[in-house]
């Protein structure tokens, strides 16, 4: 029922997209201000989702249920204007109750089928508001927290380390390179000058890396050096010969609380969705006839757990 009556809007918002642009040209000052109301008075009445915008057979259809279905539409059409968007929407619900009406007129509400799908419906309703006001209210950002805390104690500590390099075509000239710098020379200003590679007018500054990140020789010579100092024979990969000098050394920071909060979310309801099932599962609650299909449902949920 919801995709025929998102199909009846989307074919309405084609229609009034069309239209739109030739109102558009003969605004004036006082159509403007006159608009301005319109939306004035559209967000003063849904202040009061009571209110009854149109009648259909006598049916009311309420603020309430034109803003939400407003909310449903959004996205799809764009920066479309809000009254038009009210329109659209309108005509969806209006549409909808006189083809629902009719399918009652003609009996289809009584059939086995309709009321299998409905029964259908309402648990799945159920299951959905079970899950956000019962399981989802049940976690905390204290638990979240902790969580991140347990997750984050766990986790293997990575080195990561800031480096430059200067990339050559030869050895001789990346050998060249190093005596300079023996003499002295600035690493940076030597980049700058003599690099091939993409960082070569950033002083041949890569920032921080960790390994796995760069081709194994060079990560291998890079993470060899201590800070401060550069390789004193060129390092030969498929791009070239580089000379690498790192800079600093850290253990690398763990991805921020609020970065990974919505994954927490997720793994701790799953959990606490887990708890709540496998309570309500105690006893003798779930009976299945089939020993075969008990057997792979056994092992679904084995797995699942």
């Amino acid at each position: 029922m919801q995709k025929r009556t998102l199909a009846a809007a989307a074919l309405l918002a084609t229609t009034v997209s069309f239209a739109a642009p030739v109102f558009a040209q003969d605004t004036t000052t006082s159509d403007t201000a006159a608009e301005t109301a319109q939306t004035t008075g559209a967000t003063e009445t849904a202040a009061d989702g009571d209110a009854v915008v149109a009648t259909v057979a006598g049916t009311p259809i309420t603020e309430a249920q034109l803003q939400e279905t407003v909310n449903q539409f959004k996205g799809q059409f764009g920066q479309m204007p809000e009254d038009q968007m009210r329109a659209i929407a309108l005509s969806s619900l209006i549409d909808m109750k006189l083809i629902s009406d009719a399918a009652a007129d003609e009996g289809l509400d009584e059939t086995d089928a309709f009321k299998t799908r409905m029964e259908q419906l309402r648990e799945q309703e159920l299951y959905n508001a079970y899950f956000d006001q019962v399981i989802s209210k049940q976690i905390t950002d204290d638990m979240l927290k902790a969580r991140y805390d347990e997750e984050i104690a766990k986790a293997p500590k990575m080195e990561e380390v800031h480096a430059r390099h200067i990339l050559v075509e030869n050895e001789a000239e990346a050998n060249e390179i190093i005596k300079e710098l023996d003499g002295g020379a600035s690493f940076e200003e030597l980049a700058k000058e003599h690099s091939t590679g993409p960082s070569g007018p950033e002083g041949g500054d890569l920032g921080y890396f960790t390994k796995g990140q760069m081709v194994p020789e060079f990560e291998a010579a890079a993470f060899a050096l201590e800070p401060g100092k550069y390789t004193e024979t060129p390092v030969k990969t498929d791009f070239g010969y580089h000379v690498i000098e790192v800079e600093d050394k850290r253990e690398k920071a763990p991805v921020a609380f609020d970065q990974i909060k919505p994954q927490l979310q997720q793994l701790v309801a799953g959990e606490k969705y887990n708890e709540v099932v496998n309570d309500l599962k105690q006893g003798d609650t779930v009976v299945i006839e089939d020993k075969d299909l008990q057997a792979s449902y056994d092992a679904v949920n084995k797995m699942q757990k």
